[in-house]
């Protein structure tokens, strides 16, 4: 691509300028190549397909159809091909992949606020003071921020890390630092999608952005001035990675979903949940070891934008029409996703979780012929495929009312365990933190028997 000799236009340069922020300068960028030069050969992956607002056991995969009225839901179960693998419904091409996965039916935890569900299902460690208000932040990174400090560089140039169309909002990378953080794509089922920044590498060329070394090091100055408490720490490497990604080929060609067949984007739905999938089983195929899919509607002001059933009788919100809403594009997605990396022989490469931060309350709430349930974590179900775990089967029960566990209890701390399991972590390892304590990267949990 010949060099342009003109300025750079406005947006362009903010583009390329916002990577500098607290950053190195171009000439340290070589050095910390060689100081972080550790990589990972590594080519396992996790796809999380993340059901924020806690879905309900009862209505997804732990149906109770004998269960009294005020218990049972709305819906009934349907079979699959697996004895006792039964599922909602509204899950149709679920069920048809009875053989593929597996459900783990006896998870259980204690934190009631989606904030703290979250951080104790995402890092396997419970906040030290629950938050009824939901507004805690982590003290301590999730398991895609510690797959990527412990697996180091993608020898690929991708990130080890990333959120479609964002990274689960109540996690930090804390004693990791920045450069540990997911990389956000943006919407992938918009007409015009192009991940962002990714769109510079056809547009910049290597030599346009060693032209801005004399910015960077006035935002180095400024990063160095500002950063009192080692807060920034590791966004240089961040953006170092960020500079590989600006100028990679492969690396944009495994965020472009138009090189896909039109046919399979159609099998995916050309919408917000089947595009994400898609795209987390390309950058899983092209090595990315993390993707978090953040099931939620892509605007708050849609009528069910999460799975947080409660009665709202002002909205008309209603658990029953949110479900029948949600799992028409669920379903779709999530079985295409199955169903592609098992055709594609990438079922031990890459392993699939479908789950949120906590249950729902057994017992139905009715208000103004609408019904709903509130939080519960004493029980909940999440899905498995892939990872060349032993699919086709149902690993724990709960109670008859599905309020708790009652054979098999498992925590979220055992499912992730079950995850390091499988991206080759050692969940005993140890970081410090900010006090310079070693924090293990999993205290307590054990890979599910059964699955592995």
């Amino acid at each position: 691509m010949p060099a342009c000799v003109g300025p750079a236009p406005r947006r362009e340069f903010l583009r390329a300028g916002l990577l500098a922020l607290g950053g190195l300068s171009l000439a340290e960028v070589a050095a910390a190549r060689a100081a972080h030069a550790k990589t990972s050969s590594s080519n396992t992956s996790v796809i999380l397909f993340w059901m924020w607002g806690g879905p309900s056991q009862l209505e997804t995969w732990d149906l109770k159809p004998n269960a009294p009225i005020e218990y049972r839901g709305p819906f009934r179960p349907i079979p699959t091909s697996v004895p006792g693998l039964d599922l909602c419904e509204l899950f149709p091409q679920q069920a048809a992949l009875g053989d593929k996965i597996s459900l783990v039916r006896s998870l259980a935890h204690s934190m009631s606020s989606h904030n703290d569900g979250s951080i104790e299902v995402l890092t396997g460690k419970t906040p030290t003071v629950a938050d009824p208000t939901s507004t805690a932040k982590s003290e301590h990174p999730d398991f895609g921020m510690i797959a990527s400090r412990v697996l180091g560089s993608n020898p690929h140039g991708l990130p080890r890390y990333v959120g479609i169309p964002q990274s689960p909002f109540m996690t930090r990378p804390t004693y990791l630092g920045l450069s540990h953080s997911a990389f956000a794509t943006g919407d992938p089922s918009a007409e015009t999608y192009q991940p962002r920044d990714l769109s510079l590498a056809a547009g910049i060329d290597g030599t346009r952005l060693d032209h801005r070394k004399e910015l960077l090091t006035q935002f180095d100055r400024f990063k160095r001035a500002a950063d009192m408490g080692g807060s920034l720490e590791g966004l240089g490497r961040f953006r170092e990675a960020a500079f590989s990604m600006l100028t990679s080929r492969a690396v944009v060609d495994a965020f472009d979903l138009r090189r896909e067949d039109p046919k399979l984007r159609d099998r995916y739905g050309r919408h917000l949940w089947g595009q994400s999938c898609l795209l987390a089983r390309k950058l899983a195929e092209a090595g990315v070891s993390v993707i978090t899919i953040d099931a939620l509607a892509p605007s708050l002001s849609e009528r069910y934008f999460s799975w947080d059933d409660h009665i709202n009788v002002q909205t008309r919100w209603d658990l029953a029409d949110a479900m029948r809403h949600r799992a028409t594009f669920m379903d779709q997605a999530l079985s295409a996703l199955i169903r592609d990396i098992h055709e594609r022989g990438l079922d031990r490469r890459i392993l699939v979780v479908a789950m949120g931060e906590f249950g729902r309350t057994p017992r139905l709430v009715h208000a103004d012929g609408l019904i709903g349930r509130d939080h519960w974590p004493s029980a909940m179900s999440a899905l498995v495929s892939g990872g060349g775990l032993r699919m086709g089967q149902v690993i724990g029960q709960t109670n008859s009312k599905a309020e708790y566990p009652a054979e098999q209890p498992l925590t979220p701390q055992d499912l992730l365990a079950t995850i390091y399991r499988h991206l080759d972590i050692a969940p005993e390892a140890a970081f410090q933190n900010f006090a310079g304590r070693p924090i293990p990267i999993l205290p307590e949990g054990r890979p599910i028997a059964g699955l592995v």
